[in-house]
């Protein structure tokens, strides 16, 4: 067996190592398989920048568990301060790969969220679990959904403030179709400003905004703090919808695929550990918990993750739909029309000016052929199709067939 790792296999053979494994290799030398040869990582210590929130879970236990070295690399996380800065440091190559927002890989590399640049989305890393809040001054006045917050902003003339965390970003959606499907237009009767993550709950504390759509704990933390309520959860906007991704650039991918694919492994298995069981959750929240990561207390972050959620009005319910990370591989898989939701929400928002050809561009970001690789070291499970159909809360389709005329659909748009 000795030779069988020392041999320069091609991707081919390794593909069908990691096969066979599934019927009777030890996983942990199937990895050493992958690992060995010609598909040895080419770069063997990584960068990658993650932003304090739950989600980016997945990333640092990775490395933290040590799945990263059965895969050949070391994952060094690096906690980043904004999605800005993480769009930046991608980049100019500061960093390997990065916990992202799925829209700002999509932004980037069309033009619209900064400088283009070609990307590459590796694999989704969560579905679910983020939240909008409203703050406490809001709901005192009768505002605690959508349609109440279009009445009381009707009949209480101000000016109202709304915060996402990045311009073409998952939460600027949300919280964008959230606002629209009560006749709200996001631009033009509210005012919406960026923030970082981990500054939404002390900006909201000090009156600098009425409202924000941002990942956990930052929803349970308002709650926790009494200074918000949350109006709604993401899920409850589009069950199972991606969230952030494993993303880093096309040229990363050229010069190392081998280090592209071992990273995506590493994580996809990360992802499948947290999942397994309670006690796993728990101890991913005590990690993720700590100042070098998310730095918040653990009760912060371990409620929501096993679905126990309070919205700071009384209600409290368990939430089947909770934040996943792996869900038997459902989670992982870079769908093409997940990426392309987002090009048709930035299209309908004006932040792209021309419809682009939706389909060329979701295939050329999501590297299908990485994760498929990846999927096979980690025995995870690959869907037959590229795309799937989800319905939405207001009762719209999406299943990518027709994203010009479903990008053109929508009553309220820029």
């Amino acid at each position: 067996m000795t030779d069988l790792l020392t041999t320069r296999l091609s991707r081919r053979r390794v593909l069908q190592a990691a096969a066979i494994g599934a019927v009777g290799i030890d996983p942990a030398l199937r990895a050493a398989v992958w690992a060995a040869g010609s598909d040895k990582p080419e770069k063997e210590e990584v960068k990658i920048g993650f932003i304090p929130l739950t989600d980016c879970a997945s990333v640092v236990m990775a490395s933290v568990l040590g799945i990263d070295k059965k895969y050949g690399v070391k994952i060094v996380p690096s906690k980043e301060a904004s999605w800005a800065g993480v769009r930046d440091k991608l980049v100019n190559g500061e960093l390997d790969f990065a916990h992202v927002l799925y829209g700002l890989v999509y932004g980037v590399h069309v033009g619209a969220g900064g400088p283009k640049k070609d990307m590459a989305v590796l694999m989704t890393l969560n579905n679910n679990g983020q939240a909008i809040t409203l703050s406490k001054k809001l709901a005192d006045k009768g505002a605690v959904d959508a349609a109440s917050l279009a009445r009381l902003i009707a009949s209480d003339k101000r000016e109202y403030t709304f915060a996402q965390t990045f311009p073409t970003g998952t939460h600027a959606m949300w919280l964008y179709y959230w606002l629209a499907s009560a006749g709200i237009d996001p631009f033009k009767d509210v005012k919406n400003i960026t923030v970082p993550p981990p500054q939404m709950v002390a900006n909201m504390r000090i009156g600098n905004m009425d409202g924000y759509c941002v990942g956990e704990p930052w929803g349970q933390r308002a709650i926790m703090d009494g200074i918000g309520i949350t109006a709604i959860t993401t899920q409850d906007i589009w069950k199972d919808h991606p969230e952030k991704v494993l993303g880093t650039t096309g040229d990363f991918v050229k010069k190392y695929p081998n280090t592209a694919r071992a990273v995506t492994a590493a994580v996809l298995e990360a992802s499948k550990w947290i999942d397994a069981g309670l006690q796993n959750k728990n101890k991913m929240a005590e990690t993720i918990a700590d100042k070098s990561y998310v730095n918040t207390s653990v009760d912060a972050i371990n409620q929501r993750i096993l679905g126990r959620y309070t919205n700071g009005l009384g209600k409290s319910w368990d939430d089947p739909n909770h934040m996943k990370f792996y869900g038997d591989g459902a989670v992982n898989f870079p769908y093409l029309s997940d990426g392309m939701w987002f090009l048709t929400q930035q299209k309908r928002w004006g932040l792209l000016k021309e419809h682009p050809d939706y389909l060329k561009v979701a295939g050329e970001i999501n590297r299908i052929d990485i994760y498929k690789q990846a999927a096979a070291a980690t025995q995870t499970p690959v869907p037959k199709d590229a795309m799937r159909t989800s319905k939405l809360f207001d009762g719209t389709v999406w299943d990518g067939k027709d994203p010009k005329k479903y990008a053109e659909s929508f009553k309220l748009h820029a």
